[in-house]
C-alpha cells in the first residue's frame, strides 16, 4: 500500500502480520475467486506486478490441484486458503482434504516425454514463480502446500 506523505513524498508501507482465509467447495468455478484474493493481497502488500502475475498463478495452480486432484470435485469438502503477510514474505497455504499424493512422483514436465501432455505443470509454475513450496501431509487427512514469496 502506498501512502502520500503532507510533503509528496511516497512511502511504503506495509501491514504485517495480517492473516487472511478463504474456505470454498470443491468446485472448478471457484479456483478464479482465490487467484483474485491472491491478486488483491499481492498488490495490498506492495509486489510488483511480475510477482503478483506469479503469486496468482501459484495460488491458481495450488487450488486447482487440490480442488482437482486432493478433494476429486467433491463438493462435500472444501479447500483452505491461508495468506500470511509478514515483514519480508507473503506465505500462502493451500489444504485440501483428500488422501495425499507424493510430490515426488508427479512427472517433471521438462523432460522431453511429457512435453506433450496436457497436464503436470501446476507443481512446476508453483516453483518457478514462488520462493519456496512445500508440499506437508496434514496429520488429520489431506495435503498442505506452502508457498512462500519474498519481497525484493
Amino acid at each position: 500500500m502506498w501512502l502520500k506523505s503532507d510533503v509528496g513524498r511516497r512511502h511504503d508501507i506495509f501491514v504485517t502480520g495480517e492473516k487472511t482465509q478463504l474456505k470454498i467447495p470443491s468446485r472448478i468455478d471457484m479456483i478464479d475467486r482465490a487467484a483474485s484474493l491472491a491478486n488483491e493481497i499481492a498488490t495490498r502488500c506492495g509486489f510488483d506486478a511480475e510477482s503478483i502475475f506469479g503469486i496468482e498463478l501459484a495460488v491458481r495452480e495450488a487450488v486447482s490441484n487440490a480442488v482437482v486432484h486432493g478433494n476429486r470435485e467433491d463438493e462435500s469438502k472444501i479447500v483452505e486458503v491461508a495468506f500470511t503477510d509478514a515483514v519480508n514474505a507473503l506465505t500462502i497455504t493451500v489444504r485440501d482434504f483428500g488422501a495425499g499424493f507424493d510430490p515426488e512422483s508427479v512427472p517433471d514436465p521438462t523432460r522431453e516425454e511429457n512435453l506433450l501432455k496436457p497436464s503436470g505443470r501446476g507443481m512446476f509454475f508453483m516453483r518457478t514463480f514462488m520462493d519456496e513450496v512445500i508440499w506437508q501431509h496434514h496429520p488429520e487427512g489431506g495435503t498442505i502446500v506452502r508457498m512462500t514469496k519474498r519481497r525484493s
